[in-house]
């Protein structure tokens, strides 16, 4: 009898252990909120896209890691992503007026409608599109991104 104990203590242990180690090494997911500053109107959706790498940024679907589209209804918009990986992320915003979820341009490559970019990085002629490194953040906790639109490029 006292051997079924030992074994059954060893079994124990070892399946406790096991458990153990999978939650040590599971990383906490953090929560991300975007918000949206100075919207002109009352009319379509804002779409914010998050990015976890450079890939697509900021323009493409391909390199989303979450995105949502929420539709206006004052002049500042909060949106809430959950279940994000702690690193290093950077968020594109459009204001989509006619719904088609993406930034919509004239024949000179201007936008026509509002944009946002994190870290509202200059968008200009001269800078053109800004890289991921000029709008990436760090995420290791719960994080609150301030992203201001602009209807214009910056002279």
């Amino acid at each position: 009898m006292l051997k079924f104990s030992k074994f059954t203590a060893l079994i124990i242990a070892t399946l406790a252990s096991i458990s153990s180690a999978k939650i040590v090494n599971a990383l906490p997911t953090q929560t991300l909120t975007v918000v949206v500053n100075g919207i002109q109107h009352n009319k379509g959706q804002i779409c914010i896209g998050i990015y976890g790498k450079e890939k697509g940024f900021p323009e493409k679907t391909s390199g989303l890691t979450q995105s949502a589209c929420t539709k206006i209804t004052g002049r500042t918009l909060k949106q809430k992503f959950f279940g994000l990986k702690p690193g290093n992320y950077a968020v594109a915003i459009v204001d989509d007026q006619n719904g088609d979820r993406k930034l919509n341009k004239d024949f000179f490559g201007i936008p026509t409608e509002g944009f946002g970019i994190s870290n509202n990085p200059t968008v200009s002629v001269q800078t053109g599109s800004p890289e991921f490194r000029d709008a990436k953040f760090l995420l290791n906790k719960d994080t609150t991104v301030n992203i201001t639109v602009k209807y214009s490029l910056d002279p």
